[in-house]
């Protein structure tokens, strides 16, 4: 956006001289002369930008020198270009120095370079053999014209800059912001799978050393109940097993509720604003393993795959099925009607079931999941 006062001043240049061309009326030592100058302050221009959006000072060295060449570029390219492509050299030097500037600072800088650049523009047309509106205009109506315009320009062209700057700020921000946010959703998730683990196999880990301690002291002088406590041992440690196994590859018995205040804690850690709506009965132990499982996976996608703020779970029950939706406001660009790889799983599983799965974008820019398990059991409405 920064660069844009450069192009602008590129583009109207070349098209000043276009014209300059088909009159006959250009001067090409001249215009040479100001082009070197454009492009050596373009390069110290470009710089200038790139330190500012990079936090880095501007050297004072460095801006006394891009307004000389600024200024020279203007002198000569002539009175030709003074209110179309050459005049606006300056004002985008002004453009960008003052950024980072106060505002008494700017205003100042502002005035001096208007009382600068408009009286060297005043003198280029006085001294142009062909200055532009000499037929249908008097001299004294020509300084009210320049004076207006390099004072209009100078006062609008470094807040509209300062305005795109704090625009790039402001998305920097948000978007380190929103980095920050889903790193701290994987932790809490990390934690979370820890505090499972630990409570998982922590209890009979502690058992297996208890167990096995009084085996090792007991081996001597009582060898049929060491065995006993070994035999103990080996079992807590095959089920430590088979439940740490089932943990890891997700397939241990979920609890639906928890499940609900976990992912509400992740999604809120993450800057969404999760909001619940629940029957006011416990959604039937048989389908509740399978909709745990579903909602782990949809606000995984929600986190990893969506840029949300906001994400509604609901939850149905009628006498015939239990209804789960998932619904988020993150969806980032069309697409078409579908489960993705992570859901397919899930969705042959609710198969199995007698229910399904689907996970599809909304007109409204939502993304809506839904899980149907017909109820075994009937439950009143």
């Amino acid at each position: 956006m920064l660069n844009a006062t450069l192009g602008l001043v590129l583009f109207y240049t070349a098209l000043n001289s276009a014209a300059l061309v088909a009159t006959g009326t250009i001067r090409w030592h001249r215009t040479l002369i100001a082009a070197a100058g454009l492009l050596l302050f373009g390069r110290y221009y470009v710089r200038m930008v790139r330190d500012t959006l990079d936090h880095r000072r501007l050297e004072c060295r460095e801006i006394v020198v891009a307004g000389v060449l600024a200024l020279a570029t203007m002198i000569a390219g002539g009175g030709e270009g003074v209110l179309s492509s050459w005049g606006f050299v300056p004002i985008a030097w002004l453009s960008v120095v003052t950024l980072e500037m106060s505002r008494r600072a700017v205003v100042l800088l502002s005035l001096g370079t208007a009382a600068v650049v408009a009286p060297t523009a005043i003198l280029l047309l006085r001294f142009d053999p062909n200055p532009p509106g000499s037929g249908s205009a008097t001299s004294l109506e020509v300084v009210i014209v320049i004076t207006l315009f390099y004072l209009l320009v100078c006062a609008l062209f470094p807040w509209c800059h300062r305005l795109f700057l704090w625009i790039w700020r402001l998305a920097e921000q948000a978007h380190a912001g929103r980095e920050a946010q889903a790193r701290l959703a994987v932790a809490e998730e990390r934690l979370r799978l820890a505090r499972d683990l630990h409570d998982l196999v922590g209890h009979r880990l502690s058992a297996i050393a208890v167990k096995s301690e009084l085996a090792a002291r007991m081996s001597e002088a009582d060898p049929a109940t060491a065995r006993e406590e070994m035999t103990a041992v080996q079992g807590l440690a095959r089920t430590a097993l088979r439940e740490l196994r089932e943990a890891v590859r997700g397939y241990r018995r979920l609890d639906f509720t928890a499940e609900l205040g976990a992912v509400r804690g992740v999604l809120e850690a993450a800057g969404v604003d999760c909001r619940l709506h629940l029957p006011y009965r416990e959604v039937p132990e048989e389908v509740g393993r399978e909709f745990a499982c579903v909602l782990r996976e949809a606000v995984t996608n929600v986190l990893k795959h969506s840029s949300a703020t906001r994400c509604d779970i609901t939850v149905r029950l009628t006498p015939e099925a239990a209804v789960l939706e998932v619904r988020n406001d993150g969806v980032r660009a069309p697409q078409e009607e579908g489960v993705g790889n992570g859901l397919a799983g899930l969705a042959e599983r609710m198969a199995e079931l007698g229910g399904s799965l689907i996970a599809k974008p909304m007109g409204s820019g939502e993304f809506l999941l839904r899980a149907t398990a017909p109820l075994r059991e009937r439950v009143s409405a």
